[in-house]
């Protein structure tokens, strides 16, 4: 790893330590659109419900399904272009979501009367309210209201004509007050710094809108710098390269500025308004797990503590999120050992007892790190945490490895599912931490919880393997890499 990505890794761990639930230091995202369409979409949805002539049951339940329909097919999201048009085939599938939900309700095995008058009122005021909303958004943001400040990150002939397109079309609400590259610039556009200060530009100038505009400096470079400004909940758009072909994507997420392409990529998971389900879940399934086993963790107790002499939970450093060190919690499986912040644990340790070999090959050692969640050090899911010493060794050697610190570490991880534990490559890790991180959703999480007791109940069945560490823990007392240190 060169040193300029060491120090990349380094900031990005500060950028998230410094950011993690909050978008302080930046200036106010223009949310109008948003509000504006939901406003609109609540008014048409009431009043369709009330030319439908329905009961009250059926009046919630059209305004409500109405607007599921219209968060399903993305039709309320943040946006340059505002067009009606661009709308409009989300908008009729959205909108005759309502109508057809209606038959799930129990009283119903048909339509109701007068479903298609609701429909039809409910779309002409979303299609008329939207066309005169989207008129007046555009002439406040001509008028220099209602607008972002903007970076774009590429100085060659793509990243000058969309700085052009946004001086010469404040229609778009995007004020871009230069480009970052490490390379001179095209054209007249003002040349504000280099990549690595892209940071602290977004800071000190109130940035909320980074645009990526492929310069001559490649992707690796990149990627840890714009992980790390994410985190301060900025949107982060990007040219897809060849567009000029052809090959831009297509879909909701895609926006043509004059033009030009712009994929909108998904908001870091930590700025999501989803985020509070996460946590949440966390407090309420340990807690219910924490119940239901509590007779379990009784008896694993006394069986350690009768096992041999030493405490019941093993506790130990690890890093988390935002490179914190936090104590993690486990029951003890091994006799003590004074060694197991910087030493290598194997398969089939000797130092094991039988009942941690018996926790180990079920993952039962694990549940004391429940409380982890409770106290908010870890989450049910998440990147595996490593000690202090193999994150420093690690985060030097491979690239990408302090960004999986963004996100609270888990007991469970998409790595691990993917059968990434014990003796296994600490690269292939960081990639898929890094996609969870990148790609995080409540289902996702769901996902890999699935799979993790699917694999947790196929190994306690099959026991123990030899040539692998079974249980989720990589660090297991002291584990996790391609090889021993040293």
């Amino acid at each position: 790893m060169t040193m300029s990505s060491a120090a990349t890794n380094a900031t990005a761990m500060s950028v998230t330590r410094g950011n993690r639930n909050s978008g302080a230091g930046v200036g106010r995202r223009d949310m109008s659109p948003v509000l504006v369409t939901l406003l609109i979409d609540v008014v048409a949805f009431a009043v369709g419900a009330y030319v439908g002539d329905f009961d009250f049951s059926e009046r919630v339940a059209f305004v409500v399904f109405g607007l599921v329909g219209q968060f399903l097919a993305r039709n309320h999201r943040q946006r340059l272009v505002l067009s009606v048009l661009d709308d409009a085939p989300r908008l009729l599938v959205a909108v005759s979501v309502p109508g057809l939900s209606l038959m799930l309700l129990p009283e119903f095995g048909e339509l109701p009367p007068r479903v298609p008058e609701a429909v039809g009122a409910a779309l002409a005021i979303i299609v008329g309210g939207r066309t005169l909303a989207y008129a007046g958004l555009r002439s406040l943001r001509r008028r220099g209201h209602l607008t972002d400040r903007a970076v774009i990150v590429g100085a060659g002939a793509v990243g000058s004509q969309l700085h052009r397109i946004f001086g010469e079309h404040p229609e778009f609400g995007i004020e871009s007050i230069g480009l970052i590259d490490d390379v001179p610039a095209d054209s007249s556009a003002p040349l504000i710094g280099h990549i690595r200060d892209l940071a602290e530009i977004v800071q000190r100038e109130g940035v909320r809108q980074v645009m990526i505009a492929f310069g001559p400096r490649g992707e690796e470079d990149l990627v840890p710098v714009l992980r790390g400004v994410r985190l301060r909940d900025i949107e982060l758009a990007i040219v897809p390269r060849f567009f000029e072909l052809g090959l831009a994507p297509s879909g909701p997420d895609v926006e043509a500025v004059w033009g030009v392409p712009l994929y909108r990529v998904r908001r870091s998971a930590l700025s999501r308004w989803t985020w509070p389900v996460k946590r949440g879940t966390d407090v309420l399934v340990s807690i219910a797990v924490l119940i239901v086993m509590a007779p379990l963790l009784v008896v694993l107790a006394l069986a350690v503590k009768f096992s041999s002499p030493g405490p019941v939970l093993f506790r130990q450093r690890r890093v988390g999120q935002g490179g914190e060190q936090i104590d993690v919690f486990k029951f003890r499986s091994m006799r003590e050992n004074q060694d197991s912040d910087v030493e290598w644990s194997v398969s089939n340790d000797p130092r094991l007892t039988r009942i941690g070999a018996f926790m180990r090959r079920t993952s039962l050692d694990e549940l004391p790190q429940l409380f982890n969640v409770l106290r908010g050090d870890m989450s049910l899911v998440g990147p595996r945490p490593e000690r202090p010493y193999f994150v420093d060794q690690f985060s030097e050697e491979v690239v990408g490895y302090a960004d999986r610190h963004r996100l609270p570490v888990g007991l469970t991880g998409l790595a691990q599912i993917h059968g990434l534990r014990g003796d296994t490559s600490i690269s292939e890790r960081a990639r898929f931490d890094n996609a969870y991180v990148e790609h995080w959703s409540p289902w996702l999480d769901l996902k890999v919880a699935l799979r993790t007791l699917t694999a947790v109940v196929r190994d306690a069945r099959n026991g123990w393997n030899a040539d692998r560490e079974v249980d989720f823990d990589d660090g297991a007392e002291g584990f996790e890499g391609d090889r021993p240190p040293g």
